[in-house]
């Protein structure tokens, strides 16, 4: 049988994929659970200036510096982007990435808005995935309950959070994030599809494989001794 992948080749590089949220709507959980499914993936770790919370891993939830050492590192080109969210910090390090994506390994920026419209500035055919909460009630339900931030860091997250949804249309995707299994499932269809996308494949590879066919046709009797191709 002729398979379409022995004749398709596609481009070596890995897709850079964008995603964003409101605070509390769970793009960290959404994110572990496409990686955990997902052996193509690798997680680029963001750099911040905000204290570390009780739940956070350093190296791994994010690189955690000062407000100095974060400027520093601004001055010396270090950042693919980087934003100010609720007064910290955050940017994503360049090394690493093109190395990844090189290596065709699909590399996820888990980013701010703020952020992730840069890097649509600089690559405009990355992917760009929005992730929502069901609703804002809901929001507000899991910014109460994550019990990290005082009521006016709340409610000062959750109105961040309406001016934030207003940036959806300028992503490709949308996922509400309702149910984790479900939206976790939505989203790792989205980077399996964007893998089957036809302006990201090379060429078509035939090699010797049409005149092989041709001179199958010419020598069988195709009524009495079929060709498996």
């Amino acid at each position: 049988m002729l398979f379409v992948d022995s004749i398709i080749r596609t481009k070596g590089k890995g897709n850079l994929i964008v995603i964003s949220a409101p605070s509390g709507a769970g793009k960290g959980t959404v994110i572990d659970g496409v990686m955990k499914i997902n052996n193509n993936l690798w997680l680029s770790v963001s750099m911040t200036s905000r204290k570390m919370r009780s739940n956070d891993i350093p190296g791994e939830t994010y690189f955690f510096v000062s407000k100095e050492e974060f400027e520093e590192r601004i001055k010396e080109g270090v950042f693919l982007e980087y934003a100010i969210y609720n007064g910290n910090y955050y940017g994503t390090p360049k090394d690493k990435i093109q190395e990844k994506l090189d290596q065709g390994i699909d590399v996820i920026l888990e980013i701010e808005i703020q952020g992730a419209l840069k890097v649509k500035e600089l690559v405009p055919d990355a992917i760009f995935i929005f992730i929502l909460p069901p609703s804002m009630k809901e929001l507000r339900r899991r910014l109460v309950n994550r019990g990290t931030d005082s009521k006016e860091k709340v409610l000062e997250r959750f109105k961040t959070a309406y001016k934030e949804i207003n940036e959806v249309t300028k992503y490709n995707y949308v996922v509400i994030n309702d149910e984790v299994e479900k939206a976790v499932s939505k989203v790792n269809a989205i980077l399996l599809s964007e893998r089957c996308r036809v302006d990201r494949i090379e060429d078509v590879y035939l090699d010797n494989m049409e005149e092989e066919i041709h001179e199958l046709l010419v020598d069988k009797d195709l009524d009495n001794d079929p060709i498996e191709i």
